[in-house]
């Protein structure tokens, strides 16, 4: 940082002509610019500038080293000034990474965000795998449960709950279930989590001795629904991915008041990185429109 704040001073001092002018420039004492070209030149081991009580002008190794310099300190400055003018409005590519059926979430709210933001080139990815935020370079991501990595910061969005759920075709042709006893005789459709393998359990208020069957188990969240109102059967699953078909009468709830439990989506991105307009924005945003209406 010497080395740079000497070429500055010495290009600054060269262009306007002497230490005080140079000063009133860079904002700092005659004295400060002058020892900062000193301890340049000692650095350099050279002469830079020659110096009288009238005025100062390059050595002639000052002129050949003056020309380097001067282009240096002129990208620099440029380099400042778009730094400024990224800060200054929020504008770039923002990757954002969320669960595959955070879409149900987003989609919604997309368009407000992008007239409200013209100048952010939002690159999203929807998928359940884990990111490593850091790693992958994502700046961004929008995830479900309990975070203990302290590289990242954390903000919560919201919360749901789980919701049991069949179309109103099943139930035509099927008793409803009032119990979990009842479900032995239903057709229960799973959810495998693709990370570990396992499959979901169904979170009863009471504890239940029953085990609930297996007829048929997905891996993606999106067929699963798709299944169960297609009639196929009975599905489990948080209460936001299914509202749009509930609302529009596809599926309806059974076992009100049975099934507990549930969770909360939270923002996550890098501690380590300056908090960009881009991603501030996109913060604040979520977080004012209550992504799960929490």
């Amino acid at each position: 940082m010497d080395s740079l704040s000497g070429l500055t001073a010495l290009v600054k001092t060269v262009e306007s002509g002497s230490f005080i002018a140079a000063s009133e420039r860079l904002g700092v004492s005659a004295s400060a610019i002058g020892k900062s070209v000193a301890r340049l030149e000692n650095s350099l081991g050279v002469t830079l500038l020659n110096r009288s009580t009238r005025s100062i002008s390059l050595t002639d190794e000052g002129a050949l080293f003056y020309e380097r310099a001067r282009r240096i300190v002129a990208e620099i400055e440029e380099a400042q000034h778009e730094l400024s003018r990224v800060m200054a409005k929020p504008s770039g590519r923002l990757r954002v990474s969320l669960p595959a059926i955070g879409y149900r979430l987003l989609m919604p709210l997309l368009p407000q965000f992008i007239a409200r933001y013209p100048d952010i080139e939002l690159d999203l990815d929807f998928s359940d795998r884990l990111v490593d935020v850091i790693a992958e370079g994502v700046d961004v991501v929008v995830r479900s449960g309990s975070f203990s990595d302290s590289q990242l910061r954390v903000k919560r969005l919201g919360s749901y709950r789980f919701t049991l759920v069949a179309s109103p075709a099943y139930l035509a042709n099927h008793r409803q279930p009032e119990s979990a006893a009842d479900l032995a005789t239903h057709a229960c459709l799973r959810y495998r989590f693709s990370a570990s393998g396992g499959v979901q359990s169904w979170p009863f208020s009471t504890p239940a001795a029953q085990t609930v069957p297996e007829r048929l188990v997905f891996s993606n969240l999106e067929a699963l629904i798709s299944a169960a109102v297609s009639g196929l059967g009975l599905v489990c699953v948080p209460d936001f991915a299914v509202a749009q078909e509930i609302e529009q009468g596809r599926l309806v709830t059974v076992m009100d008041g049975q099934i507990s439990g549930g969770g909360e989506f939270s923002l996550l991105w890098p501690g380590n990185r300056h908090l960009l307009p881009k991603l501030r924005v996109f913060i604040d945003f979520l977080s004012q429109n209550h992504l799960l209406g929490a």
